[in-house]
């Protein structure tokens, strides 16, 4: 709120709008404080990243796609630690594989970078990163509903319970 509040009375400007010379109204503020709020609630309750949600409203906002993209991957990066270490604490996680899974992520993500900016340069255009992040989601959305439709399915052949269970009884 303090951010919109300094947006609207001209004291802060959007880096990526300053040669523009417009400032926010009033009801574009709220809108995107609604939004922002809107949007970390869904994230909370269906356990996806707030970067992936609050991707379309910083491309509404006019930021950059590169800044987009480091944003996300930092509030992905942040809400994955936290499952890390719940599953952790719950002794669900296996410490060799995720050693082995965090260092194969790491390296990938210096090759995805050092490719996709020298096709960023080949292009001429950022517009690239937008279109592998909605394919990223796109993918995520269609394989998390596939698993979802087949885990169903397999417990429906079997006659075994659906519904909520106990969130305290855990059997290890």
């Amino acid at each position: 709120m303090y951010q919109a509040v300094g947006l609207l009375k001209g004291k802060r400007v959007i880096s990526s709008r300053e040669n523009k010379q417009t400032s926010p109204k009033a009801h574009q503020l709220m809108v995107y404080c609604f939004f922002g709020i809107t949007a970390g609630i869904l994230a909370g309750l269906l356990g996806v990243s707030g970067g992936t949600v609050m991707g379309p409203l910083f491309l509404e906002l006019g930021i950059p796609p590169q800044v987009l993209s480091a944003t996300a991957t930092y509030v992905m990066m942040y809400s994955s630690s936290i499952a890390v270490v719940e599953y952790y604490l719950l002794k669900r996680f296996h410490v060799p594989y995720a050693l082995f899974f965090s260092s194969l992520a790491f390296f990938a993500a210096i090759v995805g970078q050092r490719v996709a900016r020298k096709v960023i340069n080949l292009l001429g255009r950022a517009s690239f990163i937008i279109f592998i992040l909605s394919f990223m989601i796109f993918v995520s959305a269609i394989s998390l509903g596939g698993v979802g439709i087949s885990n169903m399915s397999h417990k429906m052949a079997q006659h075994k319970y659906m519904g909520f269970g106990n969130i305290c009884e855990y059997h290890a």
